[in-house]
């Protein structure tokens, strides 16, 4: 796979690592990892799409080759004001969007905020909580919710990250967790997402504080109404085999204006790993 360039800028503080690949001059196009994944995560994707767009796939804040945020605390707004840090540093308007989870439900929020920068956006799985998730939630008392989040981070800031004593060690542990992955693409993973310690062992690098989710969101109601601000054709991509809920049946997809749901057979929630080329054709139709 071609390497990518690598560039870095700052957000509040915070220097953020951004891969390129592509022609400069090209339609700019960016591609935003899930939660503990990272830019390279990308490599397969972009390198198809780098032959018509320019694209950029920045390690979000907390991961890959970015810096953590200072005390661990990584709420969905601070990512959107990074991605719009990107925007104003490059000069970006007219982009195409494509997120997985996390990166797709920071996509769709900064669609709603600068309808007029964004072309089209492709979401995997990227809604966040399903109307169930939500109920149940919200049927925890906050108060239980913030104890229970200051107890998790109590726990993962009492414990060093976890220490692998190999790169192979560490691509099982990927496999492991993705039983669908390709095996090299495993390894592929583990070699750009792990570091090297001292003692030789390596550690992924991810803030080991993103395994604890903020105790409080913005309210669904709200995030609702920033989807209803999009105007741009929305594509939500789904894993028939994945444990998140089709936006078509659940009632999610009736907050955009123009979206279509398109489901990927022997797929789950890394659907765009698990069927990379149906993923592609799918994206480069609905970019067409």
């Amino acid at each position: 796979m071609t390497e990518p360039r690598t560039f870095a800028y700052l957000s509040q503080g915070l220097r953020l690592n951004v891969c390129e690949w592509g022609d400069p001059a090209a339609p700019p196009l960016l591609l935003l990892h899930g939660v503990r994944d990272h830019a390279r995560a990308w490599d397969p994707v972009a390198e198809t799409l780098a032959q018509r767009f320019r694209v950029l796939a920045p390690d979000l804040r907390g991961h890959g080759d970015s810096e953590h945020a200072r005390g661990g605390f990584y709420p969905t707004e601070g990512y959107v004001f990074d991605l719009a840090e990107l925007f104003e540093r490059e000069k970006l308007g007219a982009v195409v969007i494509v997120g997985h989870s996390l990166g797709g439900n920071i996509g769709l929020r900064y669609a709603g905020l600068f309808p007029q920068k964004v072309r089209a956006i492709a979401a995997i799985e990227g809604l966040s909580q399903s109307p169930k998730s939500l109920a149940q939630s919200r049927a925890i008392a906050v108060e239980t919710r913030l104890r229970d989040w200051i107890d998790r981070q109590r726990e993962i800031a009492a414990k060093p990250p976890r220490r692998y004593n190999s790169l192979d060690e560490a691509s099982a542990r990927i496999a492991a967790e993705h039983p669908r992955l390709n095996l090299a693409f495993a390894a592929h993973l583990a070699r750009h997402g792990v570091r090297e310690n001292a003692d030789g062992t390596v550690s992924f690098k991810f803030d080991p504080a993103l395994r604890a989710f903020p105790p409080v969101e913005m309210p669904a109601e709200e995030v609702w109404r920033l989807w209803s601000l999009v105007e741009c054709p929305v594509l939500l991509v789904y894993g028939a085999q994945s444990w998140a809920s089709n936006p078509m049946t659940d009632g999610r997809a009736e907050h955009f204006r123009h979206a279509d749901v398109a489901t990927l057979e022997d797929a789950g929630h890394w659907a765009h790993h698990d069927q990379r080329a149906a993923f592609l054709d799918l994206l480069l139709r609905f970019l067409a």
